[in-house]
């Protein structure tokens, strides 16, 4: 008897394991499809939603930076085209003309020159001590005097400090005479630096060497292979704009975007981590994962105690089936003995 209640207990242990891995996967199978389709679904929706959105905000803020060098251009053609040398030459009249820009655009413009065909600056109005600089050298010189105008790249120049400058060229007295302006880096960076996004989103400009025309974030300076592979990219692309997704020597990925600026001349980059750009995906997810472990494991409570629900009842059911043999066997020896004592 203690063999076979041995053999018993092995044989309801079995079957409950059985009951249990079988509610298991049938119950899990179909909800980790679901969950892993769903998820895999709203990923992809998801993330190209995020990249349009990006693609839409670069693209916004590329015409508003080239808006701004535009306007800055057509005040200084303005000035160029409206009044005639000999008010330009005067000093005061170009400090008055300064003045005028300055309250339009506050700290945008920072002085106005007057340069001769030979780079000989002969009117400056500006807090620079540059009256009488030679620019004959100087290569927005050189570019300027062989086109209607020219707007140059970040540089030190004269004065030592970072700007960049605008230029027009128009012959005046069978000469060529050039009128330019500084601009302000610090203004233009902070225009383009307001271009921010989540925790890591961060935009500057690039010139075709791959020099920094405004001042990156740290983290962006490590990505120049990157940013070189952008500038053949754009250049390529038909609207002007291109999207790439890599991951760092760390394994980071980051998002980064290129539009070109400058009719080509400069490059436009937003770069944003990706776990910053998908947060709410990933919060989203981590949700997701949450909940289907929570129903997995009430799924699993649920397969143990059903489980062992069904195999108590088997085994008492077994066992009043035995009781029940047991008594007919009695019952039939009964009747034998009877059946001999009546013979």
């Amino acid at each position: 008897m203690k063999r076979k209640s041995t053999s018993d207990d092995s044989y309801y242990y079995a079957l409950t394991r059985k009951m249990i891995l079988i509610v298991i996967v049938v119950s899990l199978t179909p909800l980790l499809m679901v969950t892993g389709i769903i998820l895999e679904e709203f990923r992809a929706a998801y993330q190209e939603k995020v990249r349009a959105h990006l693609k839409e905000m670069v693209l916004k803020h590329k015409q508003y930076i080239d808006g701004f060098l535009n306007e800055k251009l057509s005040d200084l053609r303005f000035i160029s085209n409206a009044f005639q040398l000999e008010d330009l030459r005067d000093e005061t009249f170009l400090k008055g003309k300064l003045i005028e820009l300055q309250n339009e655009y506050q700290a945008v413009f920072e002085d106005l020159g007057l340069i001769n065909a030979e780079g000989f600056q002969v009117a400056y109005a500006g807090p620079y001590g540059l009256a009488n600089a030679l620019y004959s050298q100087a290569d927005w010189f050189k570019k300027t005097i062989h086109s209607d105008f020219y707007i140059s790249d970040v540089f030190l120049g004269l004065r030592g400090v970072p700007h960049f400058i605008i230029a027009v060229r128009q012959k005046r007295l069978g000469d060529a005479w050039i009128l330019r302006a500084t601009i302000d880096f610090k203004s233009f960076n902070s225009l383009v630096q307001s271009i921010r996004i989540g925790k890591t989103g961060s935009a500057f400009i690039l010139n075709h060497a791959g020099e920094f025309q405004t001042t990156p974030q740290a983290e962006a300076v490590a990505d120049k292979e990157t940013y070189l592979h952008l500038l053949k990219s754009v250049a390529k692309s038909k609207d002007g704009i291109d999207m790439i997704e890599k991951a760092n020597d760390a394994g980071r990925n980051s998002i980064f975007l290129g539009a070109s600026l400058k009719h080509g001349d400069w490059l436009l980059i937003f770069r944003q981590d990706a776990a910053d750009a998908y947060a709410d995906f990933n919060r989203t997810r981590n949700i997701a994962v949450v909940i289907f472990l929570l129903g997995g494991l009430a799924i699993i409570t649920m397969a143990l105690l059903v489980s062992k629900r069904m195999v108590n009842r088997i085994a008492k059911a077994d066992r009043e089936k035995e009781m029940m043999n047991q008594q007919v066997i009695e019952t039939g020896k009964l009747a034998a003995i009877g059946e001999l004592a009546a013979g």
